[in-house]
């Protein structure tokens, strides 16, 4: 199965702890079949000085999509995250799962695709480098179109 990321960091050695990131995935989610390259972008939903670097990556994994999600949040946590509340805040990483495959799920733990892809450019510019042709399962577009 195809899973696909994405990543911000704003704090510390940024492009260091999406390439940590990347490099754990590796090892417990699978193979990396693709990644875009690094854009900067301003902060989004909060206001912050600190400059985010972005990406987004593709994986092959035989994992399910909740084992996906602990996988990406220990990881997250190993790599100094920090959780307070539920508010948009500067952190050292961010994975966020936006596909799995073409399913969707809307659970409490996990929305499947990521809800906000289409009104995020620091998630749609990675990805329709690394995906233009993938159709969005909600929207029925193809991610450069949208």
């Amino acid at each position: 199965m195809k899973i696909v990321l994405g990543f911000g960091s704003n704090l510390g050695d940024r492009e260091q702890y999406i390439n940590s990131a990347y490099k754990l995935l590796e090892e417990r989610l699978g193979l990396m079949l693709n990644k875009s390259s690094f854009i900067e972008t301003p902060a989004w939903g909060f206001e912050s000085k600190e400059i985010f670097l972005n990406s987004a990556a593709v994986f092959q994994t035989n994992k399910t999509p909740i084992e996906s999600l602990r996988i990406c949040n220990e990881i997250e946590r190993e790599l100094g995250r920090k959780r307070e509340g539920n508010t948009y805040q500067n952190r050292t990483i961010d994975i966020d799962i936006l596909f799995y495959e073409d399913i969707i799920l809307n659970t409490p733990k996990l929305i499947i695709p990521h809800p906000l892809i289409q009104e995020r450019d620091f998630v749609l510019t990675p990805l329709k480098e690394i995906i233009p042709e993938f159709i969005h399962p909600l929207i029925q577009k193809k991610i450069k179109g949208i």
